[in-house]
């Protein structure tokens, strides 16, 4: 990525030809599950019917991963049986509660394909299996195959999914970016509320928080929606007059969406939410009749510079024409295609576009999908659904139970006060594990400090929860603690863990963009996870000066007080039209004496 990226903020986009998301589609069995292209195959060397085809294949079998390949499942012995119910299991870890397989393929990933019979014995056993484990099945897709034979012969991918168990739904949170009036909060209106805009603005109507973007119509706050999915693969919303707690507890799966400003002067809450939240994804929302215009390409670049995976909605399609839709998509991929992003467009025009999609998008960082749909006719929504149902977790159980073994760390990116329950923070649990009645320290303070506090209570996604593991958003109830002593940017962490805090840090970063010349005095803002303060270059080292798109190690102090940060955390600073990242590289460690305010403020205040 390194400089390019800085054409998204402020450069001019360079034309690049080529159809790319046809390419992709036309690459027969290219990824798991993509299946593709080519109906002959090779028997012994020998093309059938003089046909010089190669035949289909999928890349081999992984032995990691939640994909498994299965020849055929016709009448198992017992053993063999509890051998295949044992490694659904396995799958399923591996994808968090998901799993799918794919039938009639052979492990070394060539397609052969099953009879009508087979197939429907194999789909048998394969139910067998997931009512072993609690799991539901659902056929995503089936595929034709020639295998030199009279008899049809067929290849069928399967989902599985675990049905909930102790409210251990998977969890995915997307980011919604794009902007002004591109229609991003209406599209998340119509996902979670199941109706259909009425074209002005209905459906956008529940997700405001706030009188000023209700009159004006635009978001200026981050609010959260969620859309659920049940074992079978069905939508789970609010159509059916269903509360949150509803939605979770009939649910397997779990799509958040964080709902992002669009107008240029709430960038600075857009970036909070990109940096402090950790999307797994994020939803870039292009109007059809506008293009990319205003914050579409700065948004597209922070999602770059942040490494988030992105998509692209092109929505407003009833507004205009087919030619003017099809213009939009190519502008998009000419962008993408551009050497800044080296990205490969996915147009998405069926559910068999859609799976492939989300599969193919999971596995590998350059593919971009995007879709073409209206939130008043409801045309491609369903496509959209079905590729946010598919659409898997980046990590798997393995990368999971690593953080959940690591020390406690909350970061807290919203303060409350709520009646009969006292100050309540919300955030999202970075490392460790978080239980109900458990003792943190929450910091750091103006003058570096930790202060004791307890975990009264928590909720997520609007429904009570008594553990919180790694990677999960809540909010925690702490009780009579004093708000006052709260703000954003803190972290609550294991009174073990000795928390290291710095006002001077080093990072390695890249300018993207700058008017003039970059030097030392220069003050800007700085975005390090849920950390946002103004700070002070200090020093450039190994130059005076830096000028757009060039790299360099400087020295940074925040002007406030002392935060917590962790090498290696990316960076992302901004002031006015200037805008750069980076990572830190190295801290200047404050080190404070234990209790040394405690007598101050009272004992059972203060730890560090």
């Amino acid at each position: 990525m390194d400089s390019r990226v800085s054409e998204l903020f402020g450069g001019c986009c360079r034309p690049a030809g080529g159809g790319a998301s046809a390419a992709l589609r036309g690459r027969g069995g290219a990824a798991p599950g993509g299946g593709g292209g080519s109906k002959t195959k090779k028997k012994n060397g020998r093309s059938r019917g003089g046909k010089a085809n190669n035949p289909p294949y999928l890349p081999p079998e992984a032995e990691d991963g939640n994909i498994e390949y299965k020849l055929k499942l016709v009448n198992p012995s017992q053993y063999r049986f509890e051998h295949l119910v044992t490694q659904m299991k396995w799958r399923l870890q591996e994808g968090r509660g998901e799993a799918v397989y794919q039938i009639g393929v052979e492990d070394n990933g060539l397609l052969v394909g099953l009879s009508e019979e087979e197939m429907r014995a194999s789909l048998k056993t394969l139910r067998r299996m997931a009512e072993k484990v609690g799991a539901d099945i659902t056929v995503l897709r089936e595929r034709e195959v020639d295998y030199d034979s009279d008899v049809p012969r067929k290849i069928t991918e399967v989902l599985v999914r675990k049905v909930p168990d102790n409210q251990q739904f998977l969890d995915l949170r997307v980011a919604v970016l794009g902007n002004v009036d591109s229609g991003k909060s209406t599209l998340l209106g119509v996902l979670t509320q199941g109706e259909l805009d009425n074209g002005r603005g209905r459906a956008r109507l529940n997700l405001f928080r706030h009188l000023h973007e209700i009159q004006s119509g635009r978001t200026s706050s981050i609010s959260f929606e969620i859309l659920g999915f049940n074992s079978k693969g069905e939508v789970v919303n609010y159509s059916d007059s269903r509360t949150a707690e509803e939605i979770c507890e009939s649910s397997s799966k779990m799509i958040t969406f964080i709902d992002l400003a669009g107008h240029h002067k709430y960038l600075k809450t857009t970036i909070f939410g990109l940096t402090s939240y950790c999307p797994d994804f994020a939803m870039l929302v292009v109007s059809a009749n506008t293009g990319i215009a205003g914050t579409t390409r700065e948004h597209l670049g922070l999602a770059m510079a942040l490494k988030v995976p992105f998509f692209i909605v092109i929505s407003k399609v009833d507004l205009c024409s087919k030619a003017t839709v099809e213009r939009t998509v190519k502008q998009l991929e000419r962008i993408l295609k551009q050497p800044g992003c080296n990205k490969l467009p996915l147009l998405v025009n069926s559910d068999d576009d859609a799976v492939t999609a989300a599969q193919q998008f999971a596995q590998s960082p350059n593919i971009t999908p995007i879709f073409t749909l209206s939130s008043v006719s409801g045309e491609n929504l369903d496509l959209l659904k079905v590729f946010l149902n598919i659409l898997p977790p980046l990590t798997n159980s393995k990368e999971q139970e690593e953080l959940m073994q690591q020390h406690t760390e909350f970061q807290v990116d919203e303060i409350y006060t709520v009646p009969e329950v006292g100050t309540v923070v919300g955030g999202t649990l970075s490392s460790g594990i978080c239980r109900e009645g458990e003792n943190l320290v929450v910091g750091p303070t103006d003058d570096g400090k930790f202060l004791r506090l307890k975990v009264c209570s928590i909720q997520r996604n609007r429904s009570a929860c008594r553990v919180l593991r790694a990677g999960q958003a809540a909010t925690l109830a702490l009780g009579p603690f004093d708000r006052s002593l709260l703000r954003k940017g803190m972290v609550m962490v294991s009174p073990e863990m000795n928390p290291t805090i710095c006002s001077v840090f080093e990072a390695e970063i890249v300018l993207l963009f700058h008017a003039t010349t970059f030097r030392k005095g220069f003050q800007v803002t700085v975005h390090v996870g849920n950390v946002r303060q103004t700070a002070i270059v200090e020093k450039i080292h190994g130059k005076d000066k830096l000028r757009t798109g060039e790299k360099a190690v400087v020295c940074f102090r925040f002007i406030k007080h002392p935060e917590y940060l962790k090498i290696g955390a990316k960076l992302l600073f901004r002031e006015g039209v200037t805008k750069g990242i980076g990572h830190v590289t190295n801290l200047q460690a404050i080190t404070t004496k234990e209790n040394s305010l405690e007598e101050s403020l009272g004992p059972g205040q203060l730890s560090f």
